[in-house]
């Protein structure tokens, strides 16, 4: 819901930072025709099946697609607090 909080100037940024960030979204829609819609359910998807095995820090999550001369990358920077190993938490002392 971040994403489109941001998307429709529900946040807390500057007016710049806004304008921004609609560019970009605008931008990505037009290299990889991918809606705005469909990008925030791919992060959904993703962020459910990283947190069966991991807890990630759900405010910080960055996704975005990158695009150079023949291929768009879907690059994902997500913070990892903890993995999950079945009931055992790795990083208990």
């Amino acid at each position: 819901m971040d994403f489109l909080k941001k998307i429709f100037g529900m946040s807390n940024e500057g007016s710049g930072a806004k304008a921004k960030d609609r560019l970009r979204i605008v931008l990505i829609h037009d290299r990889t025709d991918i809606s705005p819609q469909l990008l925030d359910s791919l992060r959904d998807e993703i962020v459910k099946v990283l947190s069966k095995y991991m807890d990630i820090d759900n405010e910080k999550i960055e996704i975005d697609l990158d695009r150079d001369d023949k291929a768009v990358a879907l690059v994902a920077n997500i913070p990892v607090l903890r993995i999950k190993r079945g009931n055992v938490d790795v990083n208990a002392n």
